[in-house]
């Protein structure tokens, strides 16, 4: 298990964003069997339940296609002590009708040339994990058709400018915005991040 970003949520100072990466599926019910069933989480784990309002808002997701995942090692995690990255993060969530095949091929094929094209290139592009949750200890949200991308960005006005040009885009005017019209209406759900000092992303 690796955890691979922690982020500040710039719209609800109440909420912070993480993101944890496993090999598979059974590596991921292992490694969480031995996590919440072992000494550290017994010691510690009720009082950092008592933190939250909620943790079931969890997405399963997968690289879009593989090899597209984040591409960070544990070895590159900033010492303890170290000050938090001057760096805003923007993870765009597009949620397509379930069952739908796709959104994914629009978003990988079609939009995130034209966002290579137009600015930074994505860290990562995952979509939705078909697999069953293979450890229901720990809920996820189920009956999901989601594609994120996530970007790094200097600041806020640099994601501003980029999404102006991606925007102002021919393809993404004629072709692009009108396929992703079930998508909530063309518009994804924006999470704006800003990553916390020990983030592999960030």
């Amino acid at each position: 298990m690796t955890v691979l970003g922690q982020f500040r949520d710039l719209d609800d100072p109440d909420r912070f964003v993480w993101l944890r990466g496993f090999a598979d599926m059974e590596t991921r019910r292992e490694a969480l069997s031995a996590f919440y069933g072992g000494p550290v989480w017994a010691a510690h784990g009720p009082r950092a339940n008592a933190t939250m309002l909620d943790s079931d808002d969890v997405l399963l997701l997968r690289p879009l296609p593989a090899g597209s995942g984040f591409a960070v090692s544990p070895s590159e995690r900033p010492p303890a002590g170290a000050a938090a990255p001057d760096r805003f993060v923007a993870a765009a969530l597009w949620h397509f009708p379930p069952g739908d095949p796709d959104g994914a091929a629009l978003v990988h094929d079609r939009l995130v040339p034209v966002l290579r094209e137009t600015g930074p290139a994505p860290l990562a592009v995952l979509a939705t994990e078909p697999a069953e949750n293979t450890f229901p200890r720990l809920p996820v949200r189920t009956g999901e058709n989601v594609v994120a991308v996530v970007t790094s960005y200097p600041d806020e006005n640099a994601h501003r400018r980029h999404l102006a040009g991606v925007l102002g885009h021919p393809l993404v005017r004629q072709e692009i915005l009108p396929r992703l019209a079930p998508a909530r209406g063309g518009a994804p759900e924006l999470l704006r991040l800003t990553p916390t000092a020990r983030s592999l992303v960030r």
